[in-house]
């Protein structure tokens, strides 16, 4: 057995290190200005440069070629301190205080280190690949000539990333194209989605980014070889190796790199009614008096296409409201805006020929166009059409003057759909680029069209941009993805919480699926009421579908309205919570929900989806199968759970049965950990920060914990920029004999704090103190049914410390 192990470990050390290309021979290696390593070979040269010590990029300019400084995704600028250069006879160290990039000379070989271990290499550079022509997505031929780059692999890694795709956790041994494109009603399996990302996670905490656009493929290991290889038709020959120490610095460190999402306004984490679609102001505003006389909360109505337009098909384009139908869309807006209501409009990027705005569009050249000049036009399902070219000038100027005159009208959220295009056929020309080499940032350009927009002329406003397409760093311009058109099953079900896990693991933190499921005209309430349960729990809750079946609850039955409206009050309810984790994401790209794997870093759970984490204290496990009594729980060793309905503990490090009912989904709040809880209100206008509830789930082993909440007014942009903020700080300790629980508060210069009513709440107190004090005076309270209740008032100018006795 130990001659085997030994043969074993010489064979893989030699599969790692055989030259990357046999034809490459190293010249050269020279250090120029900004600490840019330049490493001149036989047929081009190599840039090699550090943004920090756990992100480095590399770049491969042929020979003959001009480098390409231009990125979609790269916004952070290199520190160019603490680098170190060494070369000797056989090899080139370029080294930070952290990644550690190793230069092997003949064989030629570049490698990257971090804590001392290897993480991965190249196992091919950059090289030109020539081939049959070959379809990348129906309908699409790749030239006969790619680009390639492989990387070595180590057997026992599991690799995540490659965009939106309903694969399973661990993408491994997958080839995937790398092509924005819906696809309609899929379920359990999608290789090709909207959002495909040239991404690759590795559970050895590392990520490969490969910075350009154009169309290709990404290959994790398909051949079962141990490689990973990146092929694209043409652009950057860039990447950038990014580590971290954890899961979370991992994504901080890439967010840092690509952009952080700026935090939206507060009411985008309240309910949403939406449908494809409302035809009619009289449909659109009886569906908003419905939710009110049902008392169930909502903060925003989002209009589909019908707003423009009478028919599905002919009117796209139009781009100005449909009188016949909207007689007085600015009054109604208005009339919304009054009930707290927020109002969402759609926009695609197609301008149809039979639409009022297609002359307009041609005559100020604002369009694509075919090989001699002329609008580009094609046909699909919505009509003949020509597309926006949001490269040129002049279209980005036109297609921005429309959406000004939507914010003008008083939308509050602005929706683009089809982005990815949904057709975009690979003649069309737009300003200097051929469509395949635009196509996967078209959606992130045109997010970057609006969200600019808005800092030139409406810069105190945060933007809602609600997009079903985008590209690696689209989170810098606050867009809200969404997972397309899922099918309204089971299965449609069954895919999402992976590909939220996988979007916010890759920057996109706002993942969220049409809750219920869009596709099909299947009416089934224990589906319709398990997917918005769960829906409390992801990032945005928009129940959303074909109006074959009413999406929004108060059309349902009778069971369905109530379990869901339970379920959406409870979103409301926290609001304080959640709105803190949204500022988490701000502040450090931490998903909003998080994989299993984020708490405890163990192989057995790193192809877990079932169970995650939303923000840091809540475990959560969506019920994703009909009828089914009982679930099966991982619970983290990491802490104690507390069942957040019925307070049972649950001990950490066990899996567990748990008997279901259908009021909840599973969910549990760690151990230590303190909850806030608004007040329900039916409107985030009516919501005040300065009344909570806050829970503390008391936990003998935990033996100090402190949190912090951030609050603002949730609607001015940079508001922590400008310090109009709040954050409320809890700390709890237990002393030999008390536990005892600070509250603080930090303060932004342009805040002006105001008194908080409390309701203390202490859960999994099975004795009654003797003493509880307030600010050093005696109060008289007993705890009931294990829980404590201690009513507070505080001036957060000023420490507040309560102390409970523990006998």
């Amino acid at each position: 057995m130990k001659t085997f192990k030994i043969l074993f470990l010489l064979l893989f050390i030699t599969a790692l290190s055989f030259a990357q290309n046999s034809n490459r021979v190293f010249e050269s290696a020279t250090i120029q200005k900004d600490n840019l390593l330049k490493i001149t070979v036989n047929d081009g040269v190599y840039q090699i440069q550090f943004y920090n010590s756990k992100i480095v990029e590399t770049s491969f300019i042929p020979k003959g070629e001009k480098f390409t400084s231009n990125s979609h995704a790269v916004v952070l600028k290199p520190n160019l301190a603490a680098i170190e250069f060494i070369e000797s006879d056989s090899v080139v160290n370029f080294s930070s205080k952290g990644i550690v990039v190793k230069i092997k000379k003949a064989p030629f070989k570049i490698s990257y280190f971090y804590g001392g271990n290897e993480i991965t290499s190249e196992k091919t550079g950059y090289l030109k690949s020539k081939h049959q022509p070959m379809d990348l997505v129906k309908g699409n031929i790749v030239a006969t000539e790619t680009e390639k780059i492989a990387f070595n692999l180590t057997s026992d890694e599991i690799l995540y990333g490659a965009g939106s795709r309903a694969l399973g956790m661990n993408r491994r041994g997958y080839r995937l194209p790398l092509y924005n494109r819906a696809q309609y009603g899929y379920e359990t399996h999608a290789e090709l989605m909207n959002f495909t990302l040239p991404i690759v996670i590795s559970s050895k905490k590392y990520m490969l980014h490969f910075d350009n656009a154009p169309i290709g493929y990404l290959d994790l290991d398909s051949n079962k070889d141990n490689t990973l290889t990146y092929e694209t038709i043409s652009g950057r020959k860039t990447y950038q190796v990014i580590v971290g120490d954890s899961w979370i610095d991992l994504v901080n460190n890439y967010t840092d790199l690509t952009g952080k999402q700026p935090l939206p306004a507060r009411w985008t984490l309240g309910n949403f009614s939406s449908r494809f679609g409302y035809h009619s102001q009289k449909e659109t505003a009886a569906t908003i008096t419905k939710f009110k006389e049902e008392k169930i909360p909502v903060d925003a109505i989002v209009l589909d296409l019908y707003w423009f337009g009478k028919d599905l098909q002919g009117t796209m384009g139009n781009l100005e409201v449909y009188k016949d139908s909207f007689p007085d869309m600015k009054g109604m807006i208005s009339q919304l805006k009054d009930k707290g209501v927020k109002t969402v409009l759609i926009t695609e990027p197609f301008i149809l020929s039979t639409s009022k705005k297609w002359n307009e569009a041609v005559k100020k050249e604002v369009l694509a166009t075919d090989s001699i000049g002329n609008p580009a036009r094609y046909d699909f399902y919505f009509g003949n059409t020509g597309i926006v070219d949001i490269y040129k000038k002049e279209g980005k100027e036109w297609f921005w003057n429309i959406y000004k005159e939507l914010i003008d009208l008083g939308a509050k959220g602005l929706w683009g759909d089809l982005g990815e295009p949904e057709v975009l056929p690979s003649w069309v020309n737009f300003q200097n680029k051929k469509a395949d080499e635009i196509h996967n940032i078209y959606g992130h350009d045109w997010a970057r069209l609006i969200f600019e927009g808005y800092q030139k002329e409406f810069s105190n406003e945060r933007p809602f941009i609600l997009m079903r397409a985008g590209y690696s760093g689209s989170q810098r311009f606050g867009m809200i993805p969404w997972s397309g058109d899922v099918n309204r099953t089971w299965g449609g079900l069954q895919s999402q919480p992976e590909i939220a896990l996988q979007m916010g693991m890759q920057g996109l933190g706002y993942m969220h699926s049409d809750l219920g499921g869009f596709a099909g005209a299947n009416l089934n309430d224990n589906l319709y009421i398990r997917w918005l349960q769960y829906g409390v729990f992801q990032p945005i809750f928009r129940p959303h579908a074909q109006e074959d079946v009413a999406s929004e609850p108060v059309f349902r039955s009778d069971r369905a309205k109530k379990l869901t409206k339970k379920a959406i009050e409870l979103r409301y309810k926290l609001l304080p919570y959640n709105y803190n984790v949204a500022f988490e994401n701000n502040q450090k790209g931490t998903p909003l929900m998080r994989p299993i794997f984020f708490e405890e870093d163990d192989e057995k759970l790193m192809t877990n989806s079932s169970t995650y984490l939303w923000g840091k204290d809540f475990l959560i496990t969506p019920i994703l199968k009909d009828s089914v009594a009982t679930k099966e729980i991982y619970f983290p060793n990491t802490a104690n759970w507390f069942n957040f309905y019925t307070d049972e503990k649950v001990i950490g490090g066990q899996i567990k049965i748990v008997s279901l009912d259908e009021e909840t989904i599973p969910t549990y709040v760690r151990g230590g950990a303190f909850i806030p809880m608004a007040k329900l209100a039916q409107t985030t206008n009516d919501y005040k920060g300065d009344v909570l509830e806050v829970h503390y789930y008391y936990d003998a082993s935990v033996k100090k914990t402190d949190r912090e909440f951030y609050n603002d007014d949730g609607l001015t942009a940079n508001a922590f920029e400008k310090g109009a903020f709040e954050i409320l700080e809890f700390e709890a300790e237990i002393l030999k004999r008390w536990l005892e629980i600070d509250l603080e508060a930090e303060f932004g210069d342009a805040w002006n704090s105001s008194a908080k009513e409390i309701k203390l709440i202490i859960h999994n107190i099975n004795w009654n103190p003797k003493k509880i004090k307030v600010d050093g005076k005696r109060k008289r309270i007993s705890s009931e049914k294990n829980m404590l209740t201690i009513p507070l008032k505080w001036s957060p100018n000023k420490e507040l410390k309560v102390k409970i006795s523990l006998k």
